[in-house]
């Protein structure tokens, strides 16, 4: 099933594996515009199953509509064929399970960000008619302190028997609610138990319902309370309405924000975010950390490549907009600068010995136009920098000028600037 480096599914270009899972193989990928992507490929025994994957492409659809900063949104998938596959957003990250067994319990305002986040990310994937079905430490990624929930709504193929006697395992013990675990049907409810049990792992580092043999910790969750020892207060009480047995008893994952709110401390000001996360489905916790490593020579780093976001800003550390716009205005106006100074100035070299008047004029003429841009730009109070650039434009061209007509015939001169007049003709024409 193992897809080699460079080979192309659909659209995509597929770049280096990831790793594997239950419900098929990883691959970090290129897509047609040279954005990051994560392609999940069905392994055969699931693309084999026509039920797997018609509960699967209904779900999709839903799927694509679910948006916000801490989930992994569906960019494209194709269920047909001998290689299913789905496409979804990528930037790297740690598992929260990696997190914690690694560095310890998560605490004070790292914990709040992170229940925030998850409430966020549960209540984007119900408001859009999904259900996660199997949330828990492992699919969630953490880049920058936020979270990012990932492989909602895929679980839905472990309804199939098929897929279930191949090896795909049926959730995971200890973060499943206990209907699921009786035989019941999944719905929202469940999320938010889910929801629950992986907030108190991160608090605590333990399993809420502790560890062994998975039916030992099934008989725990459906008859046993949770281990919630170590909890903060502010949280504890939430964390113990989402896991009582009565699903109707849990609040829904619209409210968890809002209880949060009430309830939380007040999160200081955190860093920038340089990237929201996405790690792809069922990968082995390891797996995120050392993606960048195993990468072969020649591969991602030997590419430039765009990072897929949603259209839309988001994390602390953007750019205002007019900031923006300032930043791409004084980079036109260098550009400009140092090409008309270097178009002056082969002009007034190449006319310097026939025309010796015209050269002088243009040189007149193209400092004038930079002493009166900069005198503008400094008594509108605008960056000084630009006053800077048109006086070392003015003066670049006037050296230029100089040297260009000391070592060169006007003949070479007058070839040389015919020659950038075509080109730069030609690039008007083909933009």
């Amino acid at each position: 099933m193992g897809a080699p480096d460079g080979d192309r599914l659909g659209p995509y270009r597929l770049l280096s594996p990831l790793g594997a899972g239950g419900f098929g193989e990883v691959h970090l990928a290129l897509d047609p515009e040279g954005r990051t992507v994560a392609i999940k490929i069905l392994h055969p025994h699931v693309a084999a199953d026509e039920g797997a994957l018609t509960r699967l492409a209904r779900e999709v659809e839903a799927m694509r509509r679910v948006q916000g900063p801490h989930v992994a949104e569906i960019l494209d998938a194709s269920l047909t064929g001998g290689r299913p596959y789905l496409a979804t957003r990528y930037v790297q990250g740690r598992p929260l399970a990696a997190v914690v067994s690694g560095d310890g319990p998560i605490r004070g305002d790292e914990l709040v960000r992170l229940a925030r986040g998850l409430a966020e990310a549960l209540s984007a994937v119900h408001a859009a008619g999904v259900i996660h079905r199997d949330l828990k430490p492992g699919n969630v990624i953490l880049t920058d302190g936020e979270p990012v929930v990932i492989d909602f709504g895929i679980a839905c193929m472990l309804d199939s028997a098929s897929v279930t006697t191949s090896g795909a395992v049926l959730g995971t013990p200890g973060y499943l609610a206990p209907e699921i675990l009786e035989g019941g049907e999944t719905g929202p409810e469940a999320d938010v138990f889910s929801f629950a049990a992986t907030l108190a792992y991160a608090a605590t580092g333990r399993h809420p319902y502790g560890t062994g043999p998975a039916a030992a910790v099934g008989y725990r969750v459906v008859h046993h309370e949770p281990d919630l020892d170590g909890v903060p207060p502010w949280l504890e009480s939430l964390l113990r309405e989402c896991m009582v047995r009565d699903p109707a008893a849990r609040p829904p994952a619209s409210m968890l924000l809002a209880r949060l709110g009430a309830a939380a401390p007040v999160v200081r000001a955190a860093a920038p975010q340089s990237h929201p996360a996405f790690a792809a489905a069922e990968i082995r916790e390891p797996v995120q950390e050392t993606a960048a490593r195993r990468v072969p020579r020649g591969g991602v780093h030997s590419l430039t490549t765009r990072e897929w976001r949603p259209g839309r800003g988001r994390g602390t550390g953007a750019a205002a907009p007019d900031e923006v716009r300032a930043r791409r205005r004084a980079v036109v106006h260098r550009r400009w600068v140092v090409g008309t100074g270097l178009l002056v100035a082969l002009a007034a070299a190449a006319a310097r010995s026939p025309l010796p008047e015209a050269s002088l004029l243009l040189l007149t003429i193209y400092g004038s136009v930079m002493l009166v841009d900069g005198g503008v730009a400094l008594f509108a109070r605008q960056n000084r920098s630009r006053l800077a650039v048109d006086l070392a434009g003015a003066g670049g061209s006037i050296a230029l000028w100089a040297v260009l007509g000391a070592l060169f015939s006007p003949l070479t001169l007058g070839l040389a600037l015919g020659t950038v007049v075509f080109v730069l003709v030609v690039l008007l024409l083909s933009s």
